[in-house]
């Protein structure tokens, strides 16, 4: 047993045909275009890791993007396609071991002419006579892996886990910042509610004082008529403000793994301040982006595919053995006279296929290098995604100091004309231009602090959120040796 337990290894590091594999060069620049001009101050120090949400500090985004983890069934579907992965894996490797099995048969016969009894050496005349013959063989068969056609196989199925792998954490990633889009989308409708609730006092305040100048005689009804219109307008703005957030929070409890009527979100504001990640350099995508791993683990597994299909052109070789025993009822069934056993080696090689594993070898080579291609696209893309969120970003904040200015000038002009209008210097309808002018403001730069939270959640997602590639797990460890009793 234990010189078997020394020839397995060698028998199962033959040489390997096909290529062995390398990450080809990467689309990669030196740094982003839309990074120069601008410095990210918040935070200061590198790529959030793990539960990268913590960063909005909000309680109950955290306990949102847990659950995700948990229940969301995207993910849980993901999470079963590994675990089939990992299985695939296990399967191919048990091709690289032999295999033992055991046949006991009983086997009865009418026997109607002379027949030499099994095992004993005796003849006899037994016709019409029903006969049982027991037996016991056990055996055992090896496919010698020469040239790596199993190793290659293998090697494949470990790519192909670790794809599965990132495609879990990729899934993750975009059901988690799918729901943090969402919760910030909810939490503008909130605060667009407590604007339009606010700009309601203050239409109502509005219409009492022209209430108040017409029974005094100084204003006239339609002064009056016309902010009680814009009274009930705005009125009815809050109150369609509900669909879209209802909408929202549902969309929030399904991207939960729940069902919409078992989650209700109290409103609560939008938050004043923005995160924005640290980029760093364009090459740490590469290890930050799950997409990106997936689709490098998907070249290494196309790669080993092509050593699968060139070791088609060399002969396999199997080794089989059997031994047992076989008696009829009447002798010892265990007993060096019934012994049976055989040993054998075969090889097999084809002739003539009609070119059948040249174009097999040359369709491996065709996946690959559309692997290849749709590695290169994702780095792409991935670069493109961030840009666009690093653009918006600094876009953004330009206009949120613009809109916060506007806002500030046009709330002044609104208390000098509505002070113009008691003093019956202007017409109502100057109150009535700024007050509009003003709402419009406020809800402009509410939706711009809104697009700010989404794109800085959308720069984190593009840079991968917490996720390392190093978090993919390794190949799996196999060790013949250990299968062998010493």
């Amino acid at each position: 047993m234990k010189r078997l337990a020394a020839l397995l290894p060698l028998l199962l590091t033959g040489c390997l045909v096909g290529p062995d594999y390398h990450r080809p060069p990467d689309p990669m620049p030196v740094a982003y275009k839309e990074l120069a001009g601008w410095k990210i101050a918040t935070p200061a120090d590198a790529a959030p890791k793990g539960p990268w949400w913590e960063v909005f500090h909000d309680p109950l985004l955290d306990r949102l993007e847990r659950q995700v983890v948990i229940t969301n069934q995207t993910v849980r579907q993901a999470e079963a396609s590994y675990r089939q992965a990992r299985a695939l894996v296990a399967e191919a490797q048990a091709g690289l071991f032999p295999t033992l099995g055991v046949n006991p048969s009983v086997t009865r016969n009418s026997v109607s002419s002379s027949y030499q009894a099994l095992g004993t050496g005796s003849r006899g005349i037994a016709t019409g006579k029903a006969i049982t013959q027991y037996s016991i063989e056990g055996s055992a068969g090896w496919d010698i892996d020469l040239w790596g056609r199993i190793r290659r196989q293998v090697e494949s199925q470990q790519a192909a886990a670790q794809v599965s792998a990132a495609d879990l954490a990729n899934a993750t990633l975009s059901a988690q910042a799918t729901l943090a889009a969402d919760y910030f989308d909810l939490r503008a409708e909130d605060s667009l509610t407590q604007l339009l609730r606010d700009t309601v006092e203050a239409y109502r305040h509005a219409l009492q004082i022209t209430q108040n100048e017409y029974n005094a005689g100084t204003a006239s009804r339609g002064d009056m008529l016309t902010a009680d219109a814009q009274l009930k307008s705005t009125q009815a703005q809050l109150v369609g403000v509900g669909v879209q957030r209802a909408v929202f929070e549902h969309a929030i409890a399904v991207l939960a793994g729940l069902p919409p009527a078992e989650l209700t979100i109290p409103p609560a504001p939008l938050p004043p301040a923005v995160p924005v990640m640290p980029p760093g350099l364009p090459s740490t995508l590469l290890e930050r982006r799950p997409d990106i791993a997936a689709a490098e683990r998907t070249m290494a597994e196309q790669n080993a595919l092509i050593g699968v299909a060139v070791a088609a052109f060399y002969p396999t070789v199997n080794l089989s053995a059997t031994f047992g025993y076989a008696a009829l009822p009447y002798t010892a069934v265990f007993s060096a006279a019934n012994q049976v056993w055989s040993l054998g080696a075969a090889a097999s090689e084809p002739l003539l296929e009609g070119g059948q594993r040249l174009a097999t070898v040359r369709a491996a080579h065709a996946g690959y290098d559309a692997s290849v291609a749709a590695y290169r696209q994702t780095v792409l893309t991935a670069l493109e995604q961030v840009e666009d969120e690093l653009a918006s970003l600094r876009i953004l904040e330009q206009q949120a100091a613009a809109e916060d200015a506007a806002v500030q000038a046009t709330a002044e002009a609104v208390k000098v004309s509505l002070n113009e209008y008691r003093a019956g210097t202007v017409a109502y309808t100057a109150v009535i231009t700024e007050q509009t002018l003003l709402l419009g403001d406020q809800q402009s730069a509410l939706a711009v602090q809104q697009s700010r939270l989404v794109a800085s959640v959308g720069l984190i997602q593009a840079l991968g959120g917490g996720w390392q590639a190093a978090d993919l797990p390794g190949k799996v460890p196999f060790h013949p040796e250990a299968l062998v009793e010493p």
